[in-house]
């Protein structure tokens, strides 16, 4: 049995394949190989274009390899697809609950974070400098260890915080 996530921004080419990146690491680590993860995004305008190469430059400053992504548009066909949908804010957030079925699984991703206050985004860093593009990076990694003991849980393997 396997648990599918995937993780939603607006374009799919910085914060969203980023938190990709950094929670396929973080369940490689746990040997979660059961979970499959991707990303995508809610708007269409840079389908099959790589990752923002700021976005790429904070993964590999940190030792992750982000070169493979293409982006891709949220398709609401993939509910049915997917074990849960994180959406990096609000307005994602609320653009994915307008589609999704009832019983779909939506949520923020930083409310994983367990020292994120009630609410908290993951903001864009678009259109700021490469120092946007780190805190992103941070905040996906703190949020990516609650997202992995909770598809643990669900696949009924209990996981302790690493």
């Amino acid at each position: 049995m396997a648990f599918r996530i995937c993780l939603v921004c607006l374009g799919n080419i910085c914060r969203s394949p980023m938190a990709e990146v950094v929670l396929r690491s973080t369940l490689d680590r746990h040997g979660l190989t059961e979970v499959v993860v991707d990303s995508a995004g809610t708007g269409g305008w840079h389908v099959g274009e790589p990752m923002d190469t700021r976005a790429a430059a904070a993964l590999a400053a940190a030792g992750y390899d982000g070169s493979r992504h293409r982006a891709r548009q949220f398709d609401s066909g993939w509910f049915a697809e997917r074990d849960l949908v994180l959406a990096m804010d609000r307005e994602n957030l609320r653009a994915l609950r307008r589609i999704a079925p009832p019983d779909a699984d939506v949520r923020l991703l930083r409310s994983f974070d367990p020292d994120a206050p009630e609410g908290a985004e993951v903001p864009d860093p678009y259109y700021g400098g490469e120092e946007g593009f780190a805190t992103v990076l941070a905040m996906v990694e703190a949020a990516a260890e609650g997202v992995a003991v909770h598809a643990a849980r669900a696949l009924g393997r209990p996981l302790g915080r690493r």
